[in-house]
């Protein structure tokens, strides 16, 4: 079994910044991409970013220029930077891990192991 647990999330203002973190416990070998997904309320769980085993990284458009991750394997950890905070960045950010296959890898149904989330809320 693999787990997963985020932390960071808090209240910022708008143009702040804040870092949250991931760390992955139990059978990492399970584990080769990892990922961060949000959900604000009344919308869909979105992809916000992943990176690979290679750290290969991969942004969505709304996260690209302002986040930034990377993963440090000795630790079993993983980091989303955001920057530049916008009110519309205000959701449940999901840590999310898997032996993922690239053509799959945006999807959230291709990853198996979830954390509970860590509330982001920017306020205008």
């Amino acid at each position: 079994q693999v787990q997963v647990v985020e932390s960071g999330g808090g209240l910022m203002q708008t143009g702040g910044s804040l870092r949250l973190s991931c760390a992955v416990s139990g059978d990492i070998f399970r584990v080769n991409t990892m990922a961060w997904f949000r959900q604000a309320p009344g919308k869909r769980r979105e992809l916000v970013a992943l990176i690979d085993y290679n750290h290969t990284t991969n942004y969505s458009d709304s996260a690209k220029g302002r986040f930034s991750i990377w993963r440090v394997d000795a630790e079993r950890s993983m980091y989303l930077q955001l920057n530049s905070l916008k009110p519309e960045d205000t959701a449940v950010y999901y840590c999310a891990a898997g032996r993922v296959i690239v053509s799959s890898m945006t999807q959230q149904s291709a990853y198996y192991y979830w954390g509970q989330g860590t509330q982001v809320t920017v306020s205008s």
